[in-house]
């Protein structure tokens, strides 16, 4: 198995004032790679509801929302239905908030998974040989 640990290690050759260590992660923390993974899910969260802020500002002041009004009474012969009742600004971001929500679950606990998978994992495969350098 050739790796970068192994080319640096072959590397060495030449006395340099640079030590170098191989290290083999065996191990991930259960509990820190579920605070990580809440973490990272907290910014895509916000990230989320920002966005779909955004798009909806740029919708709305464009006036394409009035526009897709006048292809559907075109399409329907004039309905009692209008796109712009049904799409606003709080319906909006309340539907923004429960997509955020769920995404913040979906990703911790996959986070959790995915910790669990590699802790199962690293009995089969020895864990993950990671090279590092003093410069």
């Amino acid at each position: 198995m050739s790796s970068v640990a192994d080319k640096l290690a072959k590397k060495s050759s030449s006395r340099t004032t640079a030590k170098q260590v191989r290290l083999r992660l065996v191990y991930l923390d259960f509990w820190s790679a579920v605070k990580l993974s809440f973490l990272a899910a907290v910014a895509l969260a916000i990230v989320t509801v920002v966005s779909t802020l955004l798009i909806y500002l740029v919708i709305s002041s464009t006036g394409l929302i009035g526009q897709v009004d006048q292809l559907l009474g075109a399409v329907n012969g004039e309905s009692t239905f209008t796109l712009a009742s049904v799409i606003n600004l709080p319906q909006v971001m309340a539907f923004a908030a429960v997509v955020a929500i769920l995404n913040l679950i979906v990703v911790t606990v996959l986070g959790a998974v995915m910790a669990g998978i590699y802790n199962l994992m690293v009995k089969v495969t020895g864990g993950l040989l990671v090279g590092f350098t003093s410069n």
